[in-house]
């Protein structure tokens, strides 16, 4: 079973650009949005064995305003 592709600057909880300044960069970056904050875990999504790489969150998603727009829809 091979693994599925996926693109590196997509969210995988929203299917948004997740703005990773690392997606798609073989080189260290020096700074993302990502990297001034605290991921409740209860915000990230299941990770499948069959993604060939993971994703990362979108700011939104990270920041849980996705499960709150929806809860409240």
């Amino acid at each position: 079973m091979s693994k599925q592709s996926n693109n590196p600057a997509i969210c995988p909880s929203c299917g948004k650009s997740n703005q990773c300044a690392q997606a798609g960069v073989d080189a260290p970056v020096s700074h993302c949005w990502c990297f001034d904050l605290i991921i409740d875990p209860q915000h990230l999504p299941e990770q499948t064995d069959d993604l060939a790489e993971p994703s990362c969150l979108c700011p939104a998603c990270a920041r849980g305003q996705k499960a709150a727009e929806s809860d409240s829809q």
